[in-house]
């Protein structure tokens, strides 16, 4: 872990100048508007500041941004909060000198406070958040947003009225090679967006191990209702996100199906959906996840009338490809003569050229510790996501448009959740619409 932090969490100037070596800095600056640059100035203010954080919910996911947190020159925690023993050991563990407390509020009553993290169950995340916001503190919030659109607006009106930075985590804001692809997909370089294909699949029954059986809804909150929208808000999110990015513009309507399917342990979340979410103009992003099978893995394909983007990979693709070998396009030839005369393999099915498309990577490529070529950068966005809160919340400053990214795809996992639910098609209702600047 340290090694990984080594690498890829010294500072936000380096980030800055990795993706600048990608596309040029201002590009990407100018396309999206979170990565916004500091004047001298404040870059002065941050090199001598740290922003004081309380860390709220210090299960699996806090743990890891405790341990991000550690290689930030930015930031001290000076507190973490948890109502659950066991977590707040193991956090204080890594953070001896942090004051701890079991009830978040007493926490955003400490004036040295001027920021906190909020890593608990999804259904806390609404109340804590609000309460920081109105307390005057900044927050990073674990994605999804909220249980409800409802709760989801009331966030971000909370953030609008505060004046205080708000962040989410939805960390492929903050990845270098989404970032590339976007600026490449935006620029028009694989032609018009015709489809989007976007999948996570695993084969695990998502569930800890549970000390006694009254703690089974506390730890495995991620399988109840209360507590969860199961794999819409705690994978989907991520996904619709870089759809809506691509597309500059949210979907219109979602249907879907969500079953229980395999894991048939008394959890109430599905294990297997399958939706589909229509833009205006017919362009449809399909998102499937089944936690039953683990082959395909994960990815969020773009399929454009020049080309194909696989962002998860870093990779993309032509539809025109470089020709063939002589000898391969001679053998392409005889197949077609022989086929060609067959009855059943007439116009409707000819033997494709002979030329495996292997695609370009979108950054160039990295070696890893063991010598083997590996593509991207060594962080997938986390840890810049983490330290550019931490920098704004030094300056003030929120970040353009960040917060709206990661509403819109909360509030599309939540409607997809309903459209399954009620086995129906869902519009997006006109009550929810928030304005964004990136969407034309």
């Amino acid at each position: 872990m340290n090694n990984m932090l080594e690498q890829t969490s010294v500072s936000r100037r380096d980030f800055f100048r990795h993706v600048g070596a990608i596309g040029g800095c201002g590009t990407l600056l100018g396309a999206f508007p979170w990565l916004q640059s500091c004047s001298e100035d404040e870059k002065k203010e941050i090199a001598r500041e740290k922003v004081t954080l309380a860390v709220i919910g210090t299960g699996s996911r806090g743990q890891y941004h405790l341990q991000n947190l550690r290689g930030l020159p930015n930031v001290e925690v000076t507190a973490l909060c948890d109502d659950y023993a066991p977590h707040l050991k193991e956090a204080a563990a890594l953070y001896p000198a942090a004051r701890t407390y079991t009830d978040y509020r007493q926490a955003l009553e400490n004036r040295d406070i001027r920021a906190v993290l909020v890593a608990t169950p999804l259904n806390a995340h609404p109340a804590i958040t609000i309460d920081a916001l109105e307390a005057g503190k900044h927050v990073f919030c674990e994605k999804s947003m909220a249980l409800s659109p409802a709760e989801c607006l009331a966030m971000y009106r909370a953030f609008k009225r505060s004046g205080k930075v708000l962040f989410i985590g939805q960390q492929r804001l903050y990845d270098p090679k989404y970032l590339r692809a976007i600026e490449m997909i935006h620029a028009g370089m694989l032609g018009e967006i015709t489809g989007i294909r976007t999948y996570w699949f695993r084969n695990n029954d998502w569930r800890r191990p549970v000390p006694t059986p009254g703690l089974e809804r506390k730890i495995n909150w991620r399988l109840y209702r209360e507590f969860s929208g199961g794999l819409m808000t705690e994978l989907a999110t991520h996904q619709l996100q870089v759809g809506n990015w691509a597309m500059k513009m949210i979907p219109e309507t979602v249907s879907g199906f969500g079953d229980l399917v395999y894991w048939k342990d008394g959890r109430e979340v599905y294990d297997n959906v399958s939706l589909v979410y229509r833009y205006a103009g017919g362009v449809k992003m399909t998102w499937e996840s089944i936690i039953s099978n683990r082959f395909y893995g994960l990815e969020e394909e773009l399929l454009c009338s020049s080309g194909t983007m696989e962002f998860e990979k870093g990779k993309y693709y032509f539809e025109e490809i470089k020709p063939a070998s002589g000898i391969m396009q001679l053998i392409n030839q005889i197949e077609h003569q022989v086929f060609d005369r067959v009855s059943f393999a007439g116009p409707s099915w000819v033997p494709e050229t002979a030329v495996k498309n292997t695609g370009y990577f979108v950054t160039d490529r990295v070696s890893s510790h063991d010598g083997a070529s590996t593509t991207g950068f060594a962080s997938d966005g986390s840890v810049e996501l983490l330290a550019a809160f931490c920098e704004a919340a030094v300056t003030g400053r929120p970040a353009p448009n960040l917060v709206e990214e990661a509403y819109y795809s909360s509030v599309l996992a939540l409607l997809g959740l309903q459209a399954m639910e009620e086995q129906r098609i869902v519009t997006f209702p006109d009550e929810y619409k928030i304005p964004y600047l990136n969407f034309a």
